[in-house]
């Protein structure tokens, strides 16, 4: 449920704790507005973050579709390594012996 509700500054400060109640409620925000004009927007903590999360993604990775779709590609043509034999290839993970044998060393 996306809902929106648009009220001006004056209104929200009459029904703030109600509002604050309502935008617990995951697509449910506030825009309020001075003199006709949008100021602010209220949305939820858990939104809030989820939002920031996103744009931090998209920053950190502006082509994640892409990369995605690449990487769905290479998975059915069956070009790719799993992650347990990359960490073997490069020494991090110890095979099942070389755990057996450490043990009794310590």
């Amino acid at each position: 449920m996306n809902a929106k509700t648009t009220i001006s500054i004056s209104e929200a400060r009459k029904k703030i704790f109600d509002i604050a109640s309502e935008v617990q409620c995951p697509g449910i925000y506030y825009t309020f507005t001075e003199k006709g004009k949008p100021k602010a927007v209220v949305m939820g903590v858990e939104e809030f973050e989820s939002w920031a999360e996103t744009l931090e993604v998209i920053k950190d990775f502006p082509d994640i579709k892409k990369d995605v779709t690449q990487a769905n590609k290479e998975h059915k043509s069956g070009d790719y390594i799993s992650l347990t034999d990359l960490l073997k290839k490069k020494n991090a993970l110890r095979s099942n012996s070389a755990k057996k044998s450490s043990k009794g060393t310590k």
